[in-house]
């Protein structure tokens, strides 16, 4: 995470407690000549609206002039994480037991850095998948410190 993003992480955090809000992710990404600063909130239940984005937007875009963190220009953008919502904290993964997910690695693992299946377990030192290559149904397990990225994923093939 950038240090922008911590710093708006520590910036919004209150705001969207305030809210009853959960704070999912926050970005802040180039991308061709323009800057964006994403925020990803959602409701305990998964349930956010478009309201609740704009209630957040308005209350961090005052905190931004006010404190006028960021030095170039930049698109403010408060949303919902989405279907594939990304996991980044602990609570994220043990939410995500039994669901389907997406886990880059940074590394090979038995030949491969994509795995896609369902997430079984979630402990101190690792993940475990139940991924299906072909008809055969495999468990991998994953290294925490492997992961570059996850999230939950559409399982098209249910």
């Amino acid at each position: 995470m950038s240090n922008i993003a911590e710093e708006i992480e520590k910036l919004v955090s209150p705001i969207v407690e305030e809210l009853k809000l959960e704070l999912v992710d926050v970005e802040f990404v180039k991308e061709g000549r323009d800057w964006f600063l994403r925020v990803y909130i959602d409701t305990p239940d998964g349930n956010i609206d478009i309201e609740q984005c704009s209630q957040v937007s308005e209350k961090l875009s005052e905190e931004l002039d006010r404190i006028d963190p960021i030095p170039q220009n930049y698109f403010l953008e408060v949303s919902s994480p989405g279907a594939e919502r990304p996991l980044k904290k602990e609570e994220d993964f043990q939410n995500a037991i039994g669901q389907f997910v997406f886990i880059k690695t940074y590394e090979p693992i038995n030949g491969m850095k994509e795995f896609e299946g369902y997430l079984l377990a979630y402990g101190p030192d690792a993940a475990e998948v139940e991924i299906r290559i072909k008809t055969r149904k495999l468990t991998v397990e994953i290294d925490k410190d492997k992961i570059a990225l996850a999230r939950l994923a559409i399982d098209f093939s249910a």
